[in-house]
């Protein structure tokens, strides 16, 4: 699955800036200092940005390219920000097969968003992933912690309202 950019504007702070110049700073000298920039700014940020990724490819002289060529390359890296209440739908072969194709849609349709995008308020984001080992509860979504099994499209609403109007 390839990744995704951003749909919503950058908005890092001077602190967080502060913080990933001396992570830069720290790394600079060692081999491989793509991998930890790229993880320890991830854990400044919640994700990597476009932004982010530039400023690190500048901080230790690398070219933007291979920078961005990692961060797309391991799946631990996300290019786009996590909601409050971030939904991951189960596509492995179980959950496919009993429906989480149409639960996806069901999920994008109501949020108007697709796999990897964030709502711009920020509220909702959507992850397809290949298994969360909940076979036995195919076709399983998750919001946070909170593991929905054995969905039907038709529940997809009632399940996201409770979050939207803060019930859950």
């Amino acid at each position: 699955m390839q990744k995704r950019i951003s749909n919503l504007p950058f908005s890092g702070t001077p602190e967080q800036e502060e913080k990933l110049n001396a992570i830069i700073a720290r790394h600079k000298d060692e081999k491989g200092a793509i991998m930890p920039c790229l993880q320890e700014a991830q854990e400044v940020y919640g994700y990597l940005p476009v932004e982010v990724q530039t400023m690190i490819a500048r901080g230790l002289g690398v070219s933007l390219e291979e920078v961005f060529g990692v961060s797309t390359f391991y799946s631990q890296f996300s290019l786009t920000p996590k909601g409050r209440y971030n939904i991951s739908v189960c596509l492995g072969t179980a959950c496919y097969v009993k429906g989480a194709a149409n639960v996806l849609d069901a999920i994008t349709k109501n949020l108007g968003i697709q796999p990897e995008e964030c709502t711009p308020d920020g509220m909702f984001s959507l992850t397809a992933c290949r298994c969360i080992g909940a076979c036995g509860l195919a076709p399983v979504m998750t919001v946070n912690d909170e593991v929905y099994g054995r969905l039907v499209p038709e529940e997809v609403d009632g399940i996201l309202e409770k979050y939207k109007n803060g019930d859950a």
